[in-house]
């Protein structure tokens, strides 16, 4: 479950340095697409869901479905049981059941992949890019574009990008691990320019009484 948060919100931390990545130009231009898109928002909201498969015989080990609210690098990201909170300076992660919320510096620079990444252009210099024709998913005509990490020392081997081609949104996408677990991504109900205060991207605690703190700053 810890990975399933992990990869919708903070996910792997690394320490590489900026490196040119290997570019197709059709998924260069498909990306960018959208990159522009995203960017030309003020905010937006979408529910997603992830499956985990892993193991032998690649049985489905966990499920998870959750939503994201983002704008700019603020996002707020809801997934069962948890929620991770974002206001582009720190990170607030509250688990629930325990009763514990757990808070670090926000750092883009040492984020493999977060909310704010996954839509729009991280892979310019952290990943070689390639264009895999098209597919349908969720009855939309989508673009694919695989996504390989320059950095080899990474848990990550793979990444595949499902790309709506009337709206230039991510619709879905497959995540691969060198341990053979595989996550699959699906994204729906997006929902452009909501209007969202600035205060649901913080962390209130005096809506919170009674939450274990721990400070990892």
């Amino acid at each position: 479950m810890r990975k399933l948060v992990t990869l919708c919100a903070l996910a792997v931390c690394c320490a590489i340095k900026p490196v040119s990545a290997q570019t197709d130009p059709k998924a260069k231009a498909v990306l960018d697409a959208v990159s522009k898109k995203v960017n030309s928002l003020k905010s937006m909201k979408a529910n997603f869901s992830i499956t985990l498969t892993g193991g032998k015989g690649g049985k489905v080990t966990d499920s998870k479905k959750g939503s994201i609210s983002l704008k700019g690098q603020k996002y707020h990201v809801l997934l069962n049981n948890q929620e991770i909170i974002c206001d582009a300076k720190t990170v607030w992660t509250y688990n629930k059941d325990a009763k514990e919320v757990q808070v670090n510096n926000f750092n883009p620079s040492e984020q493999s992949i977060s909310p704010a990444k996954l839509f729009t252009n991280f892979y310019d210099k952290e990943y070689k890019s390639a264009y895999k024709g098209q597919r349908k998913e969720q009855g939309k005509n989508c673009d694919v574009v695989e996504l390989e990490p320059i950095d080899k020392t990474k848990q990550l081997s793979k990444i595949e990008l499902l790309i709506d081609k009337t709206s230039n949104m991510m619709v879905g996408g497959n995540y691969w691990e060198k341990n053979g677990n595989k996550y699959q991504i699906s994204v729906s109900g997006f929902t452009p320019n909501p209007p969202i205060a600035d205060t649901y991207f913080t962390w209130d605690a005096k809506e919170h009484k009674g939450i274990e703190v721990v400070d990892l700053r």
